[in-house]
């Protein structure tokens, strides 16, 4: 048991969390981790790494950095990132779903009133003309236009607290810096 702890901590911190080695870590040093992250930046890597777009919401999930002295201000910092990061995850993901869902029903809808199959004789996937999707997206917008408003409300609040506690952050280490001159 001591070996596992003690393997665990001599890994670097940013590969701790990463998934394919949560079995190494002690929950302590767990991070939230987004559904979407299937990748791990490399052991010896200090930023934070940015994956391939994710194949439901089209987003690409950050792996954030998690330094070794990292301050309880700069873990907040990255604690609300990565929820503010989870929380885009699972809205995309779900308008995601429902906008293709409605589509698929809408195309389907129309090709049966004009009394065609999905597929033509040659087995093509049989396509709406651009005027008759122009209707789709203008009511799709239209029926969640309360969502898209909240949404925007949303994350224009959480990118400006992301904001302002970066400039907490770079104030802060500024200071340090000054103070540590000061005293050499």
């Amino acid at each position: 048991m001591a070996a596992g702890v003690s393997l665990a901590r001599s890994l670097p911190r940013c590969l701790r969390s990463c998934p394919s080695n949560r079995g190494r870590s002690s929950s302590s040093d767990q991070q939230p981790q987004t559904k979407a992250l299937g990748f791990c930046p490399p052991p010896h890597s200090c930023h934070d790494w940015i994956g391939p777009p994710d194949r439901l919401s089209n987003l690409r999930p950050i792996k954030f950095y998690v330094a070794d002295n990292e301050s309880l201000l700069e873990q907040r910092l990255r604690l609300l990132r990565q929820e503010t990061q989870d929380w885009n995850q699972k809205f995309w993901e779900n308008q995601n779903l429902t906008f293709n869902k409605e589509k698929k029903e809408f195309v389907h809808s129309r090709l049966k009133a004009k009394g065609l199959e999905e597929r033509d004789e040659e087995g093509r996937k049989r396509i709406l003309n651009v005027d008759e999707m122009a209707d789709f997206y203008k009511e799709f917008l239209r029926k969640n236009f309360k969502k898209h408003a909240r949404y925007n409300r949303d994350w224009y609040k959480r990118n400006f607290t992301i904001t302002f506690l970066m400039g907490q952050v770079a104030i802060k280490r500024i200071w340090l810096k000054v103070m540590w001159k000061s005293k050499s």
